[in-house]
């Protein structure tokens, strides 16, 4: 009858990993998640098989004692082996990833192009210092100092868009698809994790819009709770997104007025 039982449970164990493994990967777990995942399947039924198994006779006195340290001696070789062998989330390891995604878009970008020729800028300027100051001590003779070269920045840092921070501010937005999990002007959203934007900027004041963007759990939109407790909107803006970024986007974002769409109104969690 036991083993009828392990081989029961056995086989409910390995049809639920293959749901877990692929539910997991139809979510887009990366594949460490998906083997922790089954690890826990296993460990699960394995309690569950041994429900089944017989009793162990009683031990007394130092064999139980004994038996005792064996068993956590086990069970601490199990979880430190297995934090060892599985790798541990960094949160540098993560922005670098992402940033590894967001910098070939960047580069194709206005914002982007001016940036990489900024550091172009700034490399030569170390260099004609650099040669300047060999030639001081050459020529033993004050040598009239160049100014260095400069790159209009423009304001907020957004130099190639000049004063246009609503165009500057839709760049942004598409740089870091907000529009996957929002929808805007009958685009994006597929996700639907989102309110729709179009009336956004009769909805919230600037500073919300702030607010929400680098700190997602201040409030959620209406209609919005299940997604808002979830945590679906990132964190990650506050570490990746610049002042100057945020402000050309909340700028843009407030320009967003269009009645006809219903954007929800924000609820501030008690």
């Amino acid at each position: 009858m036991f083993l009828f039982n392990i081989v029961k449970k056995t086989f409910f164990g390995v049809l639920l990993s293959l749901v877990v493994w692929w539910v997991s990967g139809a979510m887009h777990f990366p594949f460490v998640f998906q083997v922790m995942f089954v690890l826990y399947v296993v460990l699960g039924v394995t309690v569950f098989i041994l429900l089944d198994a017989p009793p162990l006779k009683p031990i007394s006195g130092g064999f139980a004692v004994l038996g005792i340290g064996v068993f956590y001696l086990a069970i601490s070789v199990f979880f430190v082996g297995g934090a060892t062998v599985l790798p541990q989330y960094d949160p540098n390891v993560e922005k670098g990833k992402i940033q590894k995604i967001l910098a070939p878009r960047l580069a194709k970008t206005e914002y982007g192009k001016r940036l990489a020729l900024q550091k172009q800028v700034d490399a030569l300027n170390q260099q004609a210092e650099s040669i300047m100051d060999r030639l001081s001590v050459i020529g033993g003779t004050a040598v009239a100092a160049v100014g260095p070269v400069t790159v209009d920045s423009g304001p907020l840092d957004l130099a190639s868009f000049g004063d246009d921070h609503v165009a500057a501010g839709k760049e942004v937005y598409n740089l870091y698809e907000c529009y996957n999990c929002h929808k805007l002007g009958g685009k994006g959203g597929t996700k639907k994790r989102g309110p729709h934007m179009d009336n956004l900027g009769n909805i919230l004041t600037k500073e919300l819009i702030k607010q929400k963007i680098f700190n997602p759990m201040a409030f959620y939109a209406e209609g919005f709770e299940k997604e808002y407790k979830k945590g679906l909107m990132p964190k990650k803006y506050k570490e990746l997104m610049t002042d100057g970024e945020l402000e050309v986007l909340v700028t843009y974002l407030a320009t967003l007025k269009d009645t006809s769409v219903k954007t929800p109104k924000p609820v501030f969690p008690e």
